[in-house]
This record gives C-alpha cells, structure tokens and sequence, in this order.
C-alpha cells in the first residue's frame, strides 16, 4: 500500500507557535502513516512537485507569499491536494492575497475580548468529523471571520454582544470543510496555541477534518 504524504509548513507570527503546532500535527499524521515533510516558510509553495501531495498544512500567520508560491499552492489544491488547517495558522496566513481567501473558505478580522470562555455548538452532529462530539466549553480566540456562503458548516459560536452590541446573537462558523476545485478543505477556528491541542474536542475535530481533506 502507497503511504500518503502531507506537507507542513510553518512560519510567520511566533504568538500562534507555529512550529510547534507544526511537529504536533506531524506527529499526528505520521500516526496515520503520512510520511511527512516539514518546511520553514513559503517556498515549498513553488516546487513544481508540490501536486503530489496528498494533503498541505499550513501553520503559517499574517506572512506573504511570493506570486508563484501562491499559485503552485491554489493549482495543487484545485488539482485535488487537501488542505487543512486550524485558527490564524490557515485563516490569516496571508491578509493581501484574495484567492487564498477564496481557496480557504474565509479569513479571520477580529476577536473581540481576545482570550475569553465561549461555547463551541455543533451545527452537524452527523458529519464523520463531528460524531460523538456536542457542544463544549472553549477557553481561547472567540474568531469573528469573514466566511463563504459555500462552506458545509459542521460547528458554530455565538457572540453575546458584550464587547460590541451590533455583534449579539451573531452565529458564527467555527469548523467548516468545502471543495476547491478537485481538492477537499478543511478548517478549524481552534488551535490559537500548541497547548490548545491538549483539548480533546479541538485535537480530535482537526484530526478527522484533516484525514478527510487528504486525497
């Protein structure tokens, strides 16, 4: 049997420990029987090889991309290359760049109150990646994106208001997967740091979401 591979690669803002939640998610894909290759920045963006991996992780957070990096990347997903990541480490690697926006599903403007207790509800308990999971307590980024109307939805959070009122009962997706042309994505609003992977519910939801991505 052909074993899979995944690309990892990580950089940008050391507040989202990127590299360590780079080795985490390694470690973990290496369980499933990925051979794995981890990458410091953007360049493995650009290899002409980059097509044959079966799933891309980024850990990368507010950072640019060349122009050929950014297309090798969105031509090896459409192709059907999987990509997966979780919190700023994919939903605000790179602000100027629309069609990574677009591939993603959304992008990240804000989190009001920054590190704060809210509730993680979940919107498809029947999807694989959410089986056996209800909605639980959550210490971390409250994420408030800017998200695609096109995205399959599996988990939600609601703003209370109390940081803005024009915001309260605002629901808003936290987990979501989609299709970019052949490509599976999946997605994540938890993991602001390594030590978040140590809550069940977040590691578990990124594990499934990021075997389903896999090609």
């Amino acid at each position: 049997m052909t074993r899979k591979s995944a690309l990892i690669a990580y950089g940008g803002w050391e507040g989202h420990t990127p590299e360590a939640s780079a080795r985490i998610v390694a470690a973990m894909l290496e369980g499933h029987g990925f051979d794995v290759t981890l990458s410091a920045g953007t360049a493995a963006y650009a290899d002409p090889d980059l097509g044959r991996m079966d799933l891309i992780v980024p850990c990368q957070t507010m950072t640019t991309i060349e122009k050929d990096e950014l297309a090798g990347l969105t031509a090896a997903v459409r192709a059907g290359s999987g990509l997966a990541g979780f919190h700023g480490t994919m939903g605000d690697s790179f602000r100027n760049e629309p069609a990574y926006q677009f591939m993603v599903g959304g992008q990240w403007v804000a989190h009001p109150g920054n590190i704060i207790d809210y509730t993680v509800d979940v919107s498809k308990p029947d999807d694989p990646i959410m089986e056996g999971i209800t909605a639980f307590p959550y210490h971390s980024e409250q994420y408030y994106m800017h998200v695609d109307p096109s995205n399959e939805v599996l988990a939600t959070t609601t703003f209370d208001g109390s940081r803005f009122d024009e915001i309260d009962g605002v629901v808003m997706p936290v987990v979501w997967k989609r299709r970019f042309g052949v490509g599976r994505v999946f997605y994540s609003a938890l993991g602001h740091t390594s030590e978040e992977f140590q809550v069940p519910q977040m590691a578990t939801i990124f594990e499934r979401g990021a075997l389903w991505a896999a090609r």
